[in-house]
């Protein structure tokens, strides 16, 4: 029990954003497991109640649903002034929200470009800014988790934007390690490759999907969501206090090919 102690989440608060289905759901679930009061995320509220009751009668922990546009400063400023009301100051916060367009170069609007970057970089750094600010203010340090993905460094047609926002998401991390350690801030980034979402679940469950699973991923499987709750708690706690601007891929062996 000892040695548990330091996954030990109880007394903190986490934000997950897009926490209401797929990684993010998986990873709200695992952080109140380890004892942690969860604040579930995305556009639409409704979206994440469910989530957010299933995982309080599941685990016991308080978890809550809240709006937020990540790429909309003002919504960022008012997400986090409700939550510290709520539950007090922020200890972990998990930027998973996220989109895909796929769509060969030659054939991409400007709005798609900009909708994807928008969401999936310019998102995490409007949060992570606001809720950083709170973290060095208060001096207790904290933890930030950006979920990236194995398209930081594997390219694949049609996904240009989805391939380069990773990317950025990736260096965006490392630069936020850098400048935020003094501050006791450790910020870490999740690759995860194929799972079971709603995101990917039409593609993996065709044959098509099928045999392209079996032919890139040597464990020959996709990840259920649950399979990220121990690196997500890992990060998230004081098991992680000497790990700041790390790449942490989770693909079943993809990325090695």
């Amino acid at each position: 029990m000892i040695a548990l102690s330091c996954f030990d989440l109880s007394g903190k608060v986490a934000v997950v954003t897009g926490g209401g289905s797929g990684i993010g759901r998986g990873i709200a679930q695992g952080l109140a497991e380890a004892g942690a009061s969860v604040v579930i995320a995305s556009r639409r509220r409704e979206s994440c109640t469910d989530a957010a009751s299933e995982i309080a009668d599941a685990t016991g922990a308080r978890s809550l649903a809240l709006a937020l546009d990540v790429t909309d400063a003002a919504s960022v400023d008012t997400f986090v002034d409700e939550t510290t009301a709520e539950l007090g100051s922020i200890d972990i916060l998990v930027n998973n929200a996220g989109m895909i367009e796929e769509q060969l170069i030659f054939e991409m609007a400007e709005e798609q470009w900009d909708r994807m970057l928008d969401t999936n970089v310019k998102g995490a750094f409007l949060l992570s800014k606001k809720v950083a600010a709170g973290m060095a203010n208060r001096a207790r340090g904290g933890k930030i988790i950006n979920v990236a993905s194995i398209a930081a460094y594997v390219a694949w047609p049609k996904m240009s934007a989805y391939c380069a926002s990773k990317a950025a998401c990736l260096q965006l991390t490392k630069v936020m390690a850098l400048e935020w350690a003094r501050y006791d801030i450790q910020v870490n980034a999740i690759l995860p490759g194929y799972f079971l979402t709603p995101m990917s679940r039409d593609f993996v469950t065709s044959d098509e999907g099928a045999r392209a699973v079996k032919a890139m991923i040597p464990m020959r499987r996709v990840a259920d969501p649950s399979e990220i709750k121990g690196l997500a708690v890992m990060l998230a706690s004081s098991a992680s206090s000497f790990i700041t601007g790390g790449e942490f891929t989770i693909d079943g062996g993809q990325s090695c090919r």
